[in-house]
């Protein structure tokens, strides 16, 4: 993606928080049929604020979300954040919540990703597109 492409991105992203932020997600609570939760995370250089809209299931009382990036071949910056400091705050709906976040595995990883896309079978489609393997990352309340 180039230049003007990654403006446009980052522009878009603004405007889904926004929208979302100011109507308690009742714009941009949804995306592709799937429920659509915020996070918020800590830049690992720039040390500040970083908010994206991303797709989730809840699982118990803790929210699963893949970072997909759209099947590229490189991490989202939300993922690579979280692996440096893994917390953060969701927001879902008008509610907020400090989060834990951690990687699963096995058939914990296995189980989850089955949950994502049963809600959101372009996740299966990814796969075709990067050898990368996608987290599969838990939130829970800190």
């Amino acid at each position: 993606m180039g230049h003007i492409g990654r403006t446009m991105a980052r522009g878009f992203i603004r405007l889904a928080v926004w929208l979302y932020q100011r109507t308690g997600g009742r714009i941009g609570g949804r995306m592709r049929g799937a429920p659509v939760l915020l996070l918020t995370t800590t830049g690992r250089r720039s040390g500040r604020p970083w908010t994206v809209p991303v797709m989730y299931q809840q699982d118990g009382d803790g929210w699963v979300v893949i970072a997909s990036n759209g099947g590229s071949d490189r991490h989202p910056a939300w993922w690579l954040n979280l692996r440096a400091r893994p917390e953060g705050t969701v927001q879902i709906g008008s509610g907020t919540f400090p989060v834990a976040a951690a990687r699963t595995s096995g058939a914990e990883l296995e189980r989850l990703w089955r949950k994502m896309v049963d809600a959101y079978p372009g996740y299966d489609a990814y796969l075709t597109r990067t050898r990368r393997k996608m987290p599969v990352v838990l939130l829970t309340r800190r």
